[in-house]
């Protein structure tokens, strides 16, 4: 199942993306009309853990038998938000998850040992087709970088690699929009990651039982059509396993809790010249099994 978060006439609502992937099954609206009980929100259905798809399948099934057009909403009727809006925590973030974009961003001698950790401030998120900030006024180094992200199911602590997936709720996409300049001159990592708007993500998050392997995914990175990234996550130096592993080991992590796993080679900084992004440009990330994630630059 892929999930979204929306609004319809200001209300922010969620729902299941339909078989062809041009509609929404509108869960509020069904569970007000079937009786069904159904979360608020899709942050509070994630934390209700796997009663939260039990009662989904009821309600998608009560819908369905209806014949009720008004409970599938076409995309064009809808405003699109991130899956999570608000995030309750900072986004986890992996640096230099690949080796060539470690390389690209300095030598061999930057490949990491160890997990790289940063965060993004909650208040950077936006959603599919909303417009990144170009923050002319305090940066012209703003770049891209297209990640697949992971949504922890249940709460966790020292979790072992063998266990982590289960601990997974779903995948969706983000972009890691850095302002080059603001993260050098601060020395770190957090201000120049933490522009408003510099968190995209989506378009839905996809639950774990359609991603059979999260190590072995496809993904690009165009800018204005022209592919930027393009990799595998075959090529992470530490798998999604590792990674929650390491973080969960003296750090409880939550349902709702976002980690994104880096960005491939690719990125503008990367280009000689650098290639950063400007007014009107366009991103398009596209994770396998997941779908395209888009943004323009204003």
């Amino acid at each position: 199942m892929k999930f979204i978060s929306f609004k319809l006439k200001d209300e922010v609502r969620f729902g299941v993306v339909d078989d062809e992937n041009s509609s929404v099954w509108d869960i509020i609206s069904i569970s007000k009309d079937s009786g069904l009980s159904c979360p608020s929100s899709l942050i509070e259905g994630i934390e209700e853990g796997e009663q939260f798809l039990i009662n989904i399948e009821k309600l998608l099934k009560w819908g369905k038998n209806t014949e009720n057009e008004s409970y599938l909403l076409p995309f064009s009727d809808i405003t699109w938000l991130a899956p999570i809006p608000k995030p309750s925590k900072n986004i986890m973030c992996v640096g230099k998850n690949y080796r060539e974009h470690a390389i690209e961003m300095g030598s061999e001698a930057d490949i990491p040992e160890h997990v790289m950790v940063f965060t993004k401030a909650p208040t950077t998120v936006i959603g599919h087709n909303d417009p990144i900030d170009a923050h002319v006024d305090i940066t012209d180094q703003l770049d891209y970088e297209g990640e697949l992200a992971v949504i922890i199911g249940k709460k966790g602590k020292k979790i072992s690699q063998q266990d982590a997936l289960d601990y997974v709720f779903g995948y969706t996409i983000l972009n890691d929009v850095t302002a080059r300049d603001i993260q050098q001159r601060h020395k770190q990592f957090f201000i120049g990651k933490s522009l408003d708007s510099s968190c995209p993500m989506g378009p839905w998050i996809v639950h774990k039982d359609t991603i059979s392997n999260p190590n072995h995914l496809n993904i690009t990175t165009k800018v204005n059509g022209e592919i930027r990234q393009n990799s595998n996550t075959e090529h992470f130096i530490f798998p999604v396993e590792e990674v929650i592993s390491v973080l969960s080991q003296g750090m409880t992590l939550e349902p709702g809790d976002i980690i994104a796993t880096g960005t491939p080679a690719g990125v503008g900084k990367g280009f000689k010249p650098p290639r950063f992004l400007k007014h009107g440009d366009v991103i398009e990330i596209e994770v396998e099994g997941i779908g395209k994630l888009n943004n323009i630059v204003k």
